[in-house]
């Protein structure tokens, strides 16, 4: 390809962004940025430290020691590491999640990570998901899809996940902090997840993950067309 090409993801927690985002994004070899793993290990941070929900003050305190980066394994997966240590399985849990949450919220932590995300598209062709990508990270991306599903859905898609990973979890619990997640990223001050006004819509609640996957590649190949084709 001549150029570089931004496809921007968003959408609610659940939705299947990551899963779709990187398989789309290794179909057509662009780089692939989990965004929300970057606020869920500055969420760690927080935890680590003994931070209780609604320290603010102290949280963006933390911010200057921190050493957030990612890598890639050789898989294609995203790696997250804090202060050098692999975190990227300790971040998926329901705790980080919800703090998670709370500190992208806070407009010290979105600055502190912003510059990283843009940099990652200024240099390569990058499939970047995350809540605001449309409409704050990346606002020219040649592509913005937003990608939801029925909340029940989605609670259901996440109780499977954190089962098969042996959390002792419920169905309840799970939707209830799936929507009260969706509360706090729609209302919060900074940067709330909306849809950006040219993305496209993508509804997952009745397809399959293939299903779910194709038809963000073909939305993909119809936007960048014959620059796709070898």
């Amino acid at each position: 390809m001549d150029k570089h090409y931004t496809v921007a993801i968003d959408g609610p927690s659940g939705a299947g962004k990551s899963t779709i985002a990187r398989a789309a994004a290794a179909r057509f070899g662009f780089i692939y940025v989990d965004t929300g793993a970057m606020y869920r290990t500055v969420g760690l941070a927080a935890a680590r430290a003994g931070l209780p929900l609604g320290s603010e003050e102290r949280i963006i305190a933390l911010l200057p020691g921190l050493d957030i980066r990612f890598g890639y394994a050789e898989d294609g997966r995203q790696r997250m590491y804090l202060n050098g240590e692999d975190v990227t399985g300790l971040i998926r849990t329901p705790e980080i999640s919800m703090r998670a949450s709370e500190v992208s919220a806070m407009p010290e932590v979105r600055a502190y990570l912003l510059d990283m995300q843009r940099r990652m598209a200024e240099r390569q062709s990058v499939v970047m998901d995350g809540r605001d990508i449309g409409t704050v990270v990346l606002p020219q991306a040649d592509l913005k899809i937003f990608l939801t599903a029925s909340a029940r859905r989605r609670a259901q898609r996440r109780y499977k996940e954190l089962v098969e990973k042996g959390e002792d979890v419920s169905f309840e619990r799970v939707l209830a902090e799936l929507e009260e997640r969706d509360k706090n990223d729609s209302s919060r001050a900074a940067a709330p997840l909306r849809r950006a006004d040219d993305a496209l819509l993508v509804d997952t609640s009745e397809l399959t993950l293939e299903e779910s996957i194709e038809r963000v590649c073909a939305l993909i190949e119809g936007r960048m067309g014959g620059d796709l084709i070898d």
